[in-house]
Order: C-alpha cells, then structure tokens, then sequence
C-alpha cells in the first residue's frame, strides 16, 4: 500500500517512521515534507494552503491512504474534498474539525454536551469584552478565536491585561491580522495533561496520554510555545481515570458530532488541566481540542505505539475503532526539541546542523521538525528544528538519559533546548 502524508513537522516525521514500519505500506509519499523525511519517504513540494494543489497531487500518486497531520489542510476542508474523491483519508471532515479552528464553537459544544471545561465568554466586540470580564474573579484567559499558530492564548493576571489583551486581538495588533470573536475563560490551576483517543464517528478508543512542555524556559517559565518536549509514561494516567475521560470526555464528542451529522473520525486530542479538589480528588476539565495528532507528544507517542499504525488508521475510517487492541509498550518515551536561538520569537534560518551523523543508541531517533538538506547535510528551516526522542521499558529517567545523551552529540548555531522534560514526575517519582 502507498501511503500519502500530508504534512512536514516534527509530527509528519514521526508518522512517516511509525507508518514505514507497517508490513502493508510498500511506500510513503510525505507532501511538503523535510530534510529529515526525504530519508524515509518521498518528498514532493505543495502548498498546504492549497486544497486543489493538494488534490491534484493525491489524485496523481492514487495512494490507498492519506494522513493529514496539520490542521491547516483539515481546516480547509481537504478531507471533505478527498472523500468525495472516493480516497480513503484519515483524519476529521471541516465540519468535525470546527473542535480546533473555532474556540467558540469547542466551548458551545462542550456546554452543550456536558463535558467539563471552565466558565466562559464568546465576545464578538470590545464593548462585550468589559461587559463579561465583571462575571470573572482572578487570573483570564483571552482566546482568539480560530487557527493562530499558538499565538492567540494570552494568560492575564488582571481584567484590565484581559481588555488589552482582547483589545490587540480585535484591532489586529497581537496576530497580524484582526480577529472577529474572542472567548474570555477562567483561570484553571493544576497540572496539563494530553490525552489522545482515536475515533470513527461512533465510538471513542482512549490511545494514549503524554505530557508536553510549551513555555521555552526551564521551570515552565517564559513565553508559550509550539512545545518544548513531551513524555508519555505508564505513571501518567491510571486505568480509571484512562475510563473515565473516554466515557465522559471522548466519548461525548463522538456522540454529539453524530448527532450533529458531522461524525468525528481521526485522533481528538484533548488537552486537559487536572484540577485538585478539595477532597484531595482531581477533576479533568478541558482546555482545548485538537482534532489531529499533537506536536510534540507524537514523537513520544509513536516511539512507545506497538500496534500497527495502519490498523488503527483504517479501524477509524471503517468504523471499527471498538474492535481494536491497542498495545503501547511499557515504560516511558520522552522527546526534547532543538529550536532556533531566538525562538519562539524572531530567530535566523539556515544555520549547519553537526551531529546527525552520530550513530544513535537503541531506542533513540531524531524526528526533524524544521530542517532542509544542502550540500550533504542538513541546516535549520524552522523555530522548532529537532526533535531528539527516546523509549525505555526502564522508565522515564533512562529514556532521557538516553535523549539528552544523543542531544550533547548535535549541535548548530544559537542551539537552544530545555534540559527539565519530564521534571513534574521525576520531582513525584514517578
């Protein structure tokens, strides 16, 4: 089978390796991919912010699947468009994609179906803005509403922050461009977590739970991200907890998507902040959906997947996500990212990667995010440029032994990297 990806992240890179492994896939075709992909699949150039370019090009390679990473292309209705080819794609329609590109309507949604998330407010002008900030005590979180590359959330410690930040936001100062809806939430303390579940548009498999690191400074401090590093352990999550999101969180969206006759088929990743009650239980509300696979835990996830990915992909698009068994390996993964000196702010591309040919230990592989090969090598394309990922049925300090042990041996200029991924559980030892 020839697989296309769509995609030429970090997360693509990993799908591609995780897909190449799969006794059905004869070939993976990645479309724009990256240095690092070249290596595994065949790169052709396309732009993602062309749904017909995309199309032309998937009619012409007749792949027997298509993976969309981005949530981009799924924004633009590229699935819509390629089932209507009569191609077999997985991830969700424009319609179910809504969870992610519009936080307005992810917070209606989820009011609407009774899964938990904070206290909220849809504004559509600055007058409505001062008008909801009096409902809110404490610290808001002003959201713009619709894709904005991990720089529409603004955390302020006061309501006169939230009306500045919302202010920017509506004129166009803060994104480049204007934005038309904001949703101001409440402040949630506790600690996040990412929990992934493969859907078919009826039922909801819980895949697996990682934990990512989007501040740039050690200690989570500094400005957001697209992340930082992520781990996925077994400590992370116990099995009830695994349950209880699946029936109370997954599963209602599958359920309310069905109803609304848009069916969510693909991975709902559910951001989550676990909130401590006072009776020493934790309440998981939701932060935010993602109706794709999240960058970087995708990197952690698929180095502890051990089931075949395809399997879980085409379950998914044929209904019978139930049906399945999905193996994860036991122990811990852990991927920490390499990104440009500057990042997450204004940073120079181009710069000479040293190290990639360093022969890597067992069960260590660098997933490119960022990178474009020249002259035989590679050199930096992007913010975040590696990501060095390691698994361990060990445990969490052996796989970051192992990562940051790769990640001494690479090295370009400006080189910045966190060296705390995963200090919550190794601070409880997990």
């Amino acid at each position: 089978m020839k697989v296309l990806v769509i995609g030429g992240g970090g997360r693509e890179h990993a799908l591609v390796w995780a897909l190449r492994k799969s006794a059905r896939v004869s070939e993976v075709v990645c479309a724009p991919g990256n240095g690092g992909i070249a290596a595994l699949a065949r790169c052709i150039a396309v732009d993602m912010n062309d749904v017909d370019a995309m199309m032309r090009l998937a009619k012409a390679e007749q792949p027997g699947l298509v993976v969309v990473g981005p949530e981009l292309p799924l924004s633009l209705g590229l699935v819509n468009k390629l089932e209507k080819g009569g191609m077999r794609v997985f991830g969700p329609i424009q319609e179910a994609a809504r969870l992610e590109t519009s936080k307005a309507f992810a917070k209606e949604f989820m009011r609407t179906h009774e899964i938990p998330t904070a206290a909220y407010a849809v504004c559509c002008s600055i007058e409505e803005v001062r008008e909801e900030l009096g409902t809110f005590a404490g610290s808001v979180v002003v959201k713009a509403d619709g894709l904005a590359a991990g720089k529409g959330v603004v955390i302020c410690d006061t309501l006169l922050q939230a009306e500045a930040a919302a202010a920017e936001m509506f004129s166009g100062t803060l994104l480049g461009e204007p934005v038309k809806t904001v949703v101001l939430e409440q402040f949630l303390v506790g600690e996040e977590l990412s929990f992934f579940a493969l859907c078919d548009g009826k039922h909801a498999v819980a895949l697996a739970v990682a934990q990512d690191h989007k501040r740039v400074g050690e200690g989570d401090t500094g400005p957001n991200t697209g992340g930082m590093g992520a781990y996925s352990t077994d400590a992370l999550m116990d099995h009830a907890m695994r349950a209880w999101l699946t029936k109370n969180i997954a599963q209602k969206v599958v359920d309310g998507m069905a109803s609304e006759r848009t069916p969510f088929r693909g991975i709902l990743f559910c951001g989550l902040m676990m909130v401590p009650l006072a009776d020493g239980t934790t309440q998981p509300m939701v932060l935010e959906f993602n109706t794709r696979f999240g960058d970087p835990e995708t990197q952690a996830v698929m180095m502890r997947l051990d089931s075949d990915l395809v399997e879980l992909m085409e379950a998914a698009i044929d209904g019978k996500a139930n049906r399945l068994q999905i193996r994860m390996k036991s122990g811990a993964s852990v991927c920490v990212i390499a990104a440009s000196g500057g990042y997450p702010g204004k940073y120079e591309a181009g710069k000479t990667i040293h190290g990639l040919d360093t022969k890597l230990a067992d069960g260590v592989e660098v997933f490119h995010s960022g990178t474009a090969a020249k002259d035989g090598g590679y050199v930096t394309a992007g913010g975040r440029v590696l990501g060095i990922t390691a698994v361990s049925p060990v445990g969490l300090q052996d796989a970051l032994a192992k990562a940051y042990g790769a990640m001494e041996k690479i090295s370009f200029e400006g080189m910045q990297y966190r060296k705390d991924i995963g200090w919550r559980a190794l601070r409880t030892d997990q």
